[in-house]
C-alpha cells in the first residue's frame, strides 16, 4: 500500500489516536500521581485534541457522522477533565479522563471492525504495512515513556537521595527532604558501602 494515497489528515488522526490508546493505560493504571503522571497526561491531552480536531479534516463528504459527534463530546470531556484537576477535583478529573479514553476505544472499535473503514481494508490488503505502522508508533510511545521515566521517575529520587513515596510507611505522608536529610542519606549510603 502506498502511504501517499492516504491523506495526511488521516495519518495524523490515526497516529494520534493510536498513541492515545497506548499511553492512556500507562497513566490510568499507575498507582502514583506524580510529575511523570502530569507530563504524560499533558502529552495525552494534546494527542486527544489532535485526534478530535483531525477527525473533522476528512470523512465529512457524507455529512456529520456519529464519530464526529463523539469527537466533539470527547473534546468537551477532556477539557472538563483538565478544568477539574486545575480546580483540585481528582475524582471528577479521573472520571472525565477515563471516560474520554473509553470513548476513544469505542471509536477505535468502529474504525477497526467496520469492513469499509481504512483500518479494516489496510489490515486485510496490506497487513505488514499496518503492523509496521503500529510498531513504529509503539517505539515512539516507549521512547517517550522512557524519557519521562528518566526525567521524572524513581531514578530521579535515587539520584537526589530522596526517599521514594512507597518507602515511607502509609501512616506517615512523604515529606520533601531537606538539604541536611539528603546529605545524611548519601553519607549513610557511602558508609554502608552501597
Amino acid at each position: 500500500m502506498d502511504t501517499t494515497a492516504i491523506p495526511a489528515a488521516v495519518l495524523v488522526h490515526a497516529s494520534a489516536a493510536f498513541l492515545v490508546l497506548v499511553l492512556g493505560p500507562v497513566n490510568i493504571l499507575r498507582p502514583r500521581r506524580d510529575a511523570f503522571h502530569r507530563h504524560l497526561g499533558r502529552t495525552w491531552v494534546v494527542l486527544m485534541y489532535i485526534t478530535c480536531g483531525s477527525s473533522f479534516l476528512f470523512g465529512l463528504e457524507h455529512g456529520f457522522t456519529f464519530l464526529h459527534g463523539l469527537s466533539v463530546f470527547t473534546a468537551v470531556t477532556v477539557t472538563l477533565g483538565v478544568w477539574r484537576i486545575v480546580r483540585g477535583d481528582r475524582i471528577g478529573h479521573s472520571a472525565n479522563m477515563i471516560g474520554s479514553y473509553l470513548g476513544t476505544l469505542i471509536a477505535f472499535g468502529f474504525a477497526a471492525f467496520v469492513p469499509s473503514r481504512l483500518i479494516w481494508t489496510t489490515a486485510t490488503t496490506h497487513p505488514l504495512t499496518l503492523i509496521g505502522f503500529a510498531a513504529a508508533l509503539l517505539v515512539i510511545a516507549a521512547a517517550w515513556i522512557a524519557v519521562l521515566s528518566t526525567r521524572f521517575g524513581r531514578s530521579r529520587l535515587v539520584r537526589t537521595g530522596a526517599r521514594a513515596p512507597d518507602a515511607v510507611p502509609s501512616s506517615h505522608p512523604p515529606t520533601e527532604p531537606t538539604r541536611k536529610a539528603s546529605r545524611n542519606v548519601i553519607l549513610a549510603a557511602l558508609c554502608d558501602g552501597r
